[in-house]
């Protein structure tokens, strides 16, 4: 277990007051109010008081630390890893704005990975005890709750997928698919998008060498898929790559 950082305030990450309520803020119908009639928002919102936020690089929370609140991305982007035995770090999942973070904490009261930041990131900062609370008081609340816990546990099962049955091609496919559908369903693009992780912390969730990354992403780009600058990237033949996913389920 990794030690946490000093108590020097200047080593901390900030955290400030919220300025933007759950009740306008535009990634409520990806995240825990949605259905939430004008009241219970505002007892939301009281709940959901702070906002933390993460430079690039820093971590959110590390493995061994107490659980005591879920976070909400509000801008930024996140990976989720676990140190293996051999010294390095396995990639387990990456999180945008609307996602939840914590959520392994909940089992044991203890968190059972690192969260760092790969861009600069705000969270909003989501007291457990209190949520549990209002999640008793308002069964919408509790419901939604529920819902981003089976779409963390359908997406686990998604990587397995990908990782016990897809050939090197079809996971970068997949992987790639899934990023350009969650980033549309935040307003952004559904074929320009510049990739905040590296080709190695890729390889690591898709259980890839980083040659075999760089050179698919290549395989892709030779073939029209794709064109690749550095971290930019524009999908050409989106059909294209959602047949190779298709192939690997027959």
């Amino acid at each position: 277990m990794r030690a946490s950082p000093a108590s020097d305030p200047s080593t901390l990450p900030a955290i400030e007051p919220l300025k933007v309520a759950c009740a306008s803020c535009n990634l409520r119908e990806l995240c825990l109010p949605v259905g939430l009639n004008a009241g219970e928002l505002q007892q939301l919102d009281g709940l959901v008081a702070k906002r933390r936020s993460v430079a690039r690089g820093d971590h959110l929370f590390r493995n061994g630390e107490r659980f005591e609140a879920l976070y909400a991305v509000r801008t930024g982007f996140f990976k989720t890893c676990v140190g293996s035995e051999d010294g390095r770090d396995q990639v387990t999942g990456f999180q945008m704005a609307g996602e939840l973070l914590g959520l392994d904490g909940i089992s044991s009261d203890h968190h059972h990975c690192d969260a760092v930041a790969l861009e600069d990131s705000s969270v909003c900062v989501i007291p457990y005890a209190q949520l549990e609370g209002l999640s008793r008081e308002f069964t919408v609340l509790q419901h939604q709750f529920h819902k981003i816990m089976s779409r963390e546990i359908v997406r686990d099962h998604g990587v397995m997928l990908l990782l016990g049955n897809m050939r090197a091609e079809e996971r970068l496919a997949a992987f790639l698919l899934n990023l350009t559908q969650r980033l549309q369903a935040r307003g952004f693009s559904a074929s320009s998008l510049v990739l905040r992780m590296t080709r190695e912390e890729i390889g690591s969730y898709l259980g890839l060498k980083l040659e075999t990354v760089s050179r698919t992403f290549s395989r892709f780009q030779d073939e029209g898929l794709m064109e690749v600058k550095q971290r930019q990237l524009r999908i050409l033949n989106q059909a294209g790559l959602q047949a190779l996913v298709n192939n690997s389920r027959c």
